[in-house]
């Protein structure tokens, strides 16, 4: 079993949420284009993370089957891939949804609806069926 966080004296939150910000960033660089590894300088200068609690949970993320390393380079593995998107999809869901109004303006759900009422502000309604009250 792998030390998650106490072996230098980080407390387990930050080592958690350390791991958690190197897979959301890994996933997200490798989506943008902006290459598919890194090493611990340009992870330390991304994430603003203490290099020592980068490094610690780099190892453990490598243990976990999470990332790989060749040469001082970290990659994520599919299993990485998979976790890191998971985590970036549920950090960055509440950003993702329409906006009241982004639509159309022949929309049938937002034309002359207030925002509290609007099937694109509460996904979760059933839209009304055109022309009943709402």
């Amino acid at each position: 079993m792998t030390d998650n966080g106490g072996g230098k004296g980080f407390d387990p939150v930050s080592a958690l949420r350390c791991r958690d910000d190197i897979l959301q960033a890994m996933y997200w660089m490798r989506g943008e284009g902006f290459g598919e590894d890194a090493d611990v300088d340009s992870l330390v200068s991304f994430l603003a993370l203490d290099e020592d609690l980068l490094r610690e949970q780099l190892v453990i993320l490598v243990e976990e089957g999470h990332m790989e390393e060749t040469e001082g380079r970290y990659r994520l593995s599919e299993l990485g891939a998979k976790e890191g998107g998971r985590r970036f999809a549920d950090e960055f869901s509440g950003l993702q949804d329409s906006a009241h109004g982004e639509c159309g303006p022949e929309c049938p759900h937002c034309q002359g609806v207030s925002r509290d009422a609007c099937v694109h502000c509460a996904p979760d309604e059933e839209p009304a069926p055109l022309g009943s009250p709402r």
